[in-house]
């Protein structure tokens, strides 16, 4: 069974490298995949779509990603995306160790919440080491550990009608005369109580760094990198998209990347 995990993993990750990266790499050839009529986009979505349903017929809801050892870890681990937010609220708060910091978990829940990283810090949590999976192609093995997303779920009562948790950012991943864009992600309600989806405030048993993510950065071991926001400071429950930037689901989703992201 561990030679087939190993081979699914390969596989969906070979998919989705093979579909996102070349959208990742930064070349102005793949410019028209922002445009939402483009024939070529429909194609990229269609075998998200197809890669979805794969690791969900394959593996199930509550498959675990591999874990590895203390052994396994050989370097610190790289960072992903922006490393040092110049965000004036980031800022603040990291001027005084995120004590006035706060997760918020709102939209579509019977019971809103308000967390300081003291009290996070301070619930059942879940340490696991494994392997991020960077759509550039790089990987990297590291020790985190964070709240379970379940029990936040569970805390907040999420309504029936909620299908996707989405996460808002603190950083600033665009600028232009119209505003600052922030960071955004979203993972449906399977994904956000699998076991090993945490919020992880602790890296390689020590605080989490700014660079990778701090006060607060998600976990889902089964997708790639960019399906795992940093620097977040609120959780909202939704319905749809269609509220969130242009209805993808994500920053990067908006721009062509695949929704799911699955490995």
């Amino acid at each position: 069974m561990a030679g087939f995990q190993l081979t699914r993993r390969r596989f969906l990750t070979a998919t989705s490298l093979g579909l996102s990266g070349a959208v990742l790499s930064g070349c102005d050839a793949f410019d028209f995949l922002q445009d939402r009529d483009s024939a070529a986009r429909s194609v990229l979505e269609s075998a998200n779509d197809l890669t979805y349903r794969a690791q969900r017929l394959i593996a199930g809801r509550n498959s675990l990603a591999q874990e590895y050892t203390e052994a396994d870890i050989r370097q610190p681990q790289r960072p992903n995306g922006i490393t040092a937010p110049d965000d004036s609220t980031y800022k603040s708060l990291l001027s005084n160790d995120f004590a006035d910091w706060r997760l918020e978990v709102s939209g579509l829940v019977e019971r809103p919440l308000s967390l300081s990283r003291d009290l996070l810090i301070n619930m059942p949590s879940r340490t696991q080491i494994t392997r991020h999976d960077c759509v550039e192609g790089w990987s990297c093995i590291a020790k985190w550990t964070g709240v379970p997303m379940a029990l936040l779920l569970d805390a907040a009562v999420v309504k029936p009608n909620a299908r996707y948790v989405v996460f808002h950012c603190l950083d600033t991943i665009e600028r232009s005369l119209s505003g600052d864009v922030k960071y955004y992600g979203s993972i449906d309600l399977i994904d956000a109580r699998h076991p090993q989806t945490i919020l992880a405030y602790g890296l390689n048993g020590k605080p989490l760094p700014v660079e990778n993510g701090a006060p607060l950065r998600v976990r889902v071991e089964r997708q790639l990198g960019y399906k795992m926001p940093k620097y977040i400071h609120k959780i909202e429950l939704v319905d749809s998209f269609g509220a969130m930037g242009l209805g993808k689901g994500g920053y990067w989703e908006d721009r062509g990347y695949d929704w799911y992201g699955g490995i």
